[in-house]
């Protein structure tokens, strides 16, 4: 019997989502063995987007789940599984409910078949919908606080493409050239789906993808004109291309072979220098001091949830300690490694505490206060003189991703 069409994309669907709860894997790492088997290319898009978009609801599709049960299925059920990617497709990709049938139930061959089809089948009949904004985990929205249903109401859509340009003096013109918004000189905005490859300014390397709160903490830094600047934990590598294209002279230090490769990749696409080191930076050790030091440190991601809406399932109290604990080592290395004068950034795409404020408030060195006239509109550094931005934040032009920011400068 022929298979449905698109069975192979829910199977891998199925097994991103598997990966992610059973195994805390996140969606990039899982992606290229879940999809193994699915040739086509819209079909790996469509497996990324169903698992997507059930994560990203997920607390929401199992209240319907269980409102729709007598005994409630065990979590990790496969039933369950397979109805929270059926619903995902009905009611967030606007599958017709007759072709989610078709592809679903086969993902419960040998299984409760039954059980499955009755419960959408009664969904289906009740019309039932989705919140305005997701639900949270409930370690999560503690996490949060207040600010989580602001938070979640930004997490309702995937984001929308941003790029940062080599040089924010044609903002302008690239702006007529790929008919985008811009938020600040040097960033354009797209709607979510452009072929980044195909689009005008791609090949000559005129600009990068790069998430708006993403492209900040290098600005902060500043024209380099011809100073020294260590960008810690570089690849893949946005932040070195913005250092090099303000004039810093650029020394960019990653662990990770594969994410320098791209790193190099993007240099050479985009015409830019930077010396590349492939080194651990807690055994490390310069031949001489920066005149600045970008310290974009590894983190729990959270603050990135738009597009990767599997931080909100697999990351707890221990990932977020044991993050804490290395930029708190990190940071200690970095200040050693300033020039007297010398200004440090560092910044996390992290919406949880621990990761920011707490880290900024062990550095000990003067705070150089971010100043509004250096943010884009909407967007305001706090009282003592950091920046934290989330997803709720600039909702009218498409939100942004969470990170902390924060500056010093060195005593002279």
């Amino acid at each position: 019997m022929a298979q449905p069409t698109g069975i192979h994309a829910r199977r891998a669907a199925l097994r991103l989502l598997d990966a992610v709860l059973r195994r805390g894997e996140t969606l990039d790492i899982a992606f290229a063995g879940a999809t193994k088997d699915v040739r086509k290319f819209e079909d790996k898009a469509l497996a990324r987007a169903i698992a997507g978009e059930t994560l990203r609801w997920l607390v929401d599709l199992d209240a319907l789940i269980d409102s729709a049960t007598r005994k409630a299925l065990p979590h990790d059920a496969k039933a369950r599984m397979v109805l929270r990617l059926m619903l995902a497709q009905w009611l967030r990709l606007e599958t017709p409910p007759h072709a989610v049938v078709a592809t679903g139930l086969d993902l419960l061959a040998g299984g409760p078949r039954r059980l499955a089809h009755g419960v959408f089948s009664t969904l289906t009949k009740r019309e039932a919908a989705l919140p305005d904004r997701p639900g949270l985990p409930e370690d999560v929205a503690a996490r949060w606080g207040e600010g989580a249903p602001s938070i979640a109401a930004g997490l309702a859509e995937p984001p929308p493409l941003d790029l940062t340009l080599r040089d924010p003096a044609q903002t302008a013109h690239w702006q007529v050239q790929l008919s985008a918004d811009s938020l600040m000189p040097g960033h354009l905005r797209l709607p979510r789906g452009a072929n980044v490859e195909t689009l005008p300014g791609f090949a000559e390397g005129a600009w990068w993808v790069q998430d708006l709160a993403a492209a900040l903490p290098a600005r902060l830094l500043g024209a380099g004109e011809g100073r020294h600047v260590l960008d810690l934990c570089a690849a893949p590598g946005g932040k070195t291309l913005q250092l090099a294209a303000q004039g810093w002279q650029v020394t960019a230090l990653d662990i990770s072979k594969r994410r320098l490769d791209l790193l190099k990749a993007n240099l050479k696409r985009t015409g830019l220098k930077a010396n590349t080191v492939r080194a651990d930076a807690l055994t490390w050790e310069p031949r001489h001091q920066f005149d600045a030091i970008l310290l974009d440190a590894p983190c729990t991601a959270t603050g990135t949830a738009r597009r990767h809406p599997d931080v909100l399932h697999r990351i707890g109290a221990r990932q977020i300690g044991e993050m804490a604990d290395l930029q708190s080592a990190l940071l200690d290395r970095a200040r050693g490694w300033l020039k007297p004068g010398g200004t440090l950034v560092y910044a996390t795409c992290s919406l949880e505490r621990e990761e920011g404020e707490a880290q900024a408030t062990g550095v000990p060195l003067p705070v150089a206060p971010i100043t509004p006239e250096e943010l884009p509109a909407g967007l305001a550094p706090t009282g003592e003189g950091w920046l934290r931005t989330d997803p709720g934040m600039l909702a009218e032009h498409g939100g942004l991703d969470g990170f902390f920011v924060a500056r010093w400068r060195a005593k002279g």
